[in-house]
Parts: C-alpha cells; structure tokens; sequence
C-alpha cells in the first residue's frame, strides 16, 4: 500500500531537496538570494528604461541589450522566487506540471538567450568590420527579425525538448536533487533506460548551445583580426571596448552553461550542480547590467543626463 502510494505521488508531484542540508544557513541564504534578486530585477528595468528614455541609446547594440535585459528578468524570475518560498517552507513540493512550466520557460529563455548573444556578436562584427555599411545592413528589420529568430528556435526547440522529457515514466523516489527543475535531475529520475535520452540532450545541447557560440568565436577572430588592422592604438582601444561588456556576458554565460550540460556524467555530483547553476541562475543576471552600465560609456553618460534632467525637474517644479 505504502509502495503504491509512494509511486502515485512521485507521479503527480516532485520534491525539490534544494539546500535542505544546510538547514541552519536557510533564513541567511533566503536574505542573500532575496537582496541578489531584487538587485537584478531592478538593474536590468534601469538598463531597460534607460535605453528607452534616451535617444542616443536608439541604436541596434541597444535594442539588444533592452532584449537581453528583458530576457534576464525573466530568466532569474522562472527560478530565484520559488527558491526563495523553499527556503522557508518544510514542504519543497512542485506539481508534476509546475515542474514541466518551470522547465518550459527556463528551458526556452535559455536558448533565446544563446542565440541573442549571438545576434549582438554579429551586430559587433558588422559594426567593427563593415562601420561605413552599419546603418544599412543592422537597420531596425534585420534587428526585429534576429531577435524574432532567437525566441522562435528557442520555443521550437526547447518545447519539444521538454515535452519529451516528461513523456519519460517516472517511478520510486521523487527527489529532485537541486533547487529546480533542470533538465539533468529530471532525466536522471526516469525509471527506464535514459542512455538515448541522454544522448539527445547532448545532441541538442551541442546543436542549439554550441552553435551559437561557434557563430560568437568566429565573429570575434574576425572582429580581432579587424581590430590589430587599425593604425592607430586609440582606434584599437576604442574598437575593443564597443565589444568588452558583451564578451565578458557571453564568459559568463557560456562558461557555466557549457560546463553544466557538456562536462562528463561522471563528474556530475548534486553539490557541483546547484553550484553551478546558482551561477546562471543568480550570479550571471544581477552582473550583466553592472558590466553594461560600469564599463560603457555611452550608458553611464546616458545615466548622468536622466538624473540631472530629473533633479532639474524637481527643482523647476518646487
């Protein structure tokens, strides 16, 4: 009786252990994650509302980065809030179908975001490499449609990722060993053999993820080889840092994405996984607007101009 109740329920819903073994550290952790989440939402909304509000920023690099921003939100809010409830509650508990949502949306904003990343390494190279074109080729189509094409192969594929992945029977426990519902636990839990399932996954991940960064690698050779061509060292400096805040972004990004879904099985722990992903999850979103605003010129004279015609519309009115 207690073995059908046990499989009944580890069909309709999953626990997610999270960091229930560092039980005395839960309320710290919910404070630090909390403050981390609440810096990133209201980074990425001034990159957003900064971009927009200024005419300056109307350019494709920027109508990139508000994408990205949005994407980012959206990202870290698919994961960091229920973290959050979990690590006040005893009971961890996801639906079955609160698990497939969550793996939905976090799945398909993911590789949204890797084939963004990609579009903005293009915008970089036309910039860089074709400056006298840029208008023309960047203009405001080109960019509506490469955004269009990166949030439409992530739906088509990470849909039909994830619908497969829960067609798979689940049976006997229904412990998720992480803080969400990732891909790797869940293909883990299946009670059947996942050697071709996981071979799938690997497929997809070297397609969908891999390809976007070789397109990034092969535009920054070209970019770099473009770069050492100019005559003067101040071009070169100047060239560089219209490229630093993207590629420091796509490091990040790619170095744990690529780590989380490429390494071997056997280096595959629960500890190094959730470690790993609070850096994609949590980490990588609240520094992305920071590396915008700190290391971009254009956005922080931007951000000067917002707070004094601010603070001389107060002054006016009072």
């Amino acid at each position: 009786m207690e073995e059908a109740r046990e499989n009944e329920t580890s069909l309709n819903e999953f626990i997610l252990v999270g960091f229930s073994h560092l039980a005395e550290l839960q309320i710290l952790l919910f404070l630090l994650f909390l403050m981390t989440y609440l810096v990133t939402i209201i980074g990425n909304m001034l990159i957003i509302l900064l971009i927009k509000c200024n005419p300056s920023l109307q350019t494709p690099m920027y109508f990139f980065l508000v994408n990205l921003s949005f994407l980012e939100i959206c990202y870290t809010t698919s994961v960091v809030p229920q973290m959050l409830i979990h690590l006040l509650t005893e009971h961890k508990t996801i639906s079955k179908a609160g698990c497939a949502a969550q793996m939905y949306i976090f799945t398909i904003l993911g590789l949204t975001e890797c084939c963004l990343l990609a579009a903005m390494a293009y915008d970089r190279y036309v910039a860089i490499c074709y400056p006298l074109h840029y208008t023309v080729i960047m203009n405001r189509q080109v960019c509506i449609q490469l955004t269009l094409a990166s949030w439409v192969t992530g739906i088509t594929v990470e849909v039909t990722q994830t619908t497969w992945i829960f067609s798979l029977p689940f049976c006997g426990s229904n412990l998720i060993q992480h803080f969400f519902c990732d891909i790797p636990p869940l293909v883990k839990m299946a009670c059947t053999d996942t050697f071709k399932n996981e071979i799938v996954v690997l497929a997809v991940s070297v397609l969908f993820i891999m390809g976007p960064f070789v397109l990034i690698i092969l535009s920054y050779i070209r970019i770099g080889y473009t770069i050492l061509k100019l005559p003067s060292a101040e071009g070169r400096k100047k060239a560089f840092s219209t490229c630093s805040s993207h590629l420091m972004v796509v490091t990040l990004f790619y170095g744990t994405a690529l780590f989380t879904y490429l390494r071997p099985k056997s280096s595959n722990t629960p500890g190094s996984d959730k470690m790993i992903a609070l850096m994609y999850t949590v980490v990588t979103p609240v520094l992305n607007p920071i590396i915008y605003s700190l290391r971009n010129k254009e956005v922080k004279g931007a951000f000067k101009k917002t707070i004094a015609r601010i603070f001389c519309a107060q002054t006016s009115a009072s």
